[in-house]
């Protein structure tokens, strides 16, 4: 049947400006990092990819590794693209990325030109599209001079390959290096993708600031902590998390005082009428720099009650002083060699 899309589709979620640009993003976006490789069912990632649209979530945000097995979200993605939403193309901000390990070899990763170029040029092909929104830089190459890496990035934007420049995990000196190399060469800085949550608050030491005065949006990966937020793990590790899986999230990092701040934490967002996920995610657009949260789904349920989060979005004081108490580092944050360098 030919998808439609819901006529009430920006009535429902709040868009937020991205840094200083004409760009603005929904306050909760959509990443496909998990669930929409070939280990999941197609018709399942399409009736989340639609009922996402339908709801306001206009930003699908990929990689080129994302998977399993490497590059199959892309393609999943690509084929809905094209049998559901290639008709509100203009109304959707799809972002990609390069550098981390995609194919054998020298050139199969980190941050040169070769490796970011060709393998923009291999997500466009896997997608079926012309361009992406944005096109990011997915983590700093201590190798290879900045100058080269946001080179490659000003190149795909010049290209019309890429409409913005994006860097992912990079610490605010090199973000503000970064920034400054793109300004010189005309292709501002659009936003920046760090690992963010109440257990991993390392963009509070600086890197907030440096993106509000380098004019940047900030848009949030991992705001549930691997999934340490959701509720599931208060009792223990269920089969099929992925905890028990050992992908992104280690069970060495459940520790007894890990799972202690997490229990008082749900308890703070009972009192608030939401769930932990959905007090989580509220607390990570609390600072207006917070451009977008980037959540995963693996249902159509779980993508909605995660919306929910939006329908309160304000905290007291005496919230925010609670919350401070228990969300502490966890040691999860697997991203922190990429955001020292």
């Amino acid at each position: 049947m030919t998808f439609v899309a819901d006529s009430g589709r920006y009535e429902r979620l709040p868009y937020r400006r991205c840094g200083r640009s004409g760009l603005r993003l929904p306050a909760i976006s959509l990443g496909l990092w998990h669930n929409f490789g070939d280990d999941r069912p197609l018709d399942v990632q399409r009736a989340i990819l639609r009922r996402a649209f339908d709801l306001g979530v206009t930003h699908f945000d990929l990689a080129n590794n994302y998977g399993p097995p490497y590059g199959s979200a892309e393609t999943n993605f690509g084929r809905i693209m094209r049998e559901d939403l290639a008709p509100y193309r203009d109304e959707l901000i799809i972002s990609t990325k390069a550098g981390y390990d995609m194919w054998p070899g020298p050139y199969g990763e980190w941050g040169s030109r070769k490796y970011l170029l060709a393998s923009l040029d291999q997500s466009l092909r896997r997608m079926g599209v012309d361009y992406v929104d944005i096109f990011y830089s997915h983590r700093f190459d201590p190798e290879t001079p900045l100058e080269e890496t946001m080179g490659a990035l000003d190149r795909a934007v010049r290209s019309g390959k890429a409409l913005y420049a994006g860097i992912s995990s990079y610490s605010p000196e090199r973000t503000a290096e970064a920034a400054a190399i793109l300004r010189e060469m005309g292709t501002p800085l659009l936003i920046h993708q760090p690992s963010y949550s109440m257990l991993n608050r390392w963009i509070e030491g600086g890197l907030l600031d440096t993106l509000d005065r380098v004019g940047a949006g900030c848009i949030a990966f991992s705001p549930l902590a691997q999934g340490m937020l959701t509720g599931k793990y208060l009792d223990g590790v269920p089969e099929g998390s992925r905890a028990s899986k050992g992908t992104s999230l280690s069970t060495g990092l459940l520790t007894e005082d890990n799972l202690r701040h997490v229990r008082t934490l749900n308890e703070i967002a009972g009192a608030r009428g939401q769930s932990l996920a959905q007090m989580a995610l509220a607390w990570s657009l609390r600072d207006g720099r917070v451009t977008s949260a980037l959540i995963g789904a693996s249902s159509v349920a779980q993508l909605e009650e995660n919306l929910a989060a939006l329908d309160r979005l304000d905290f007291t004081p005496d919230e925010l002083a609670a919350i401070d108490r228990d969300a502490v580092e966890a040691g999860i944050n697997i991203w922190a060699a990429s955001s020292a360098g």
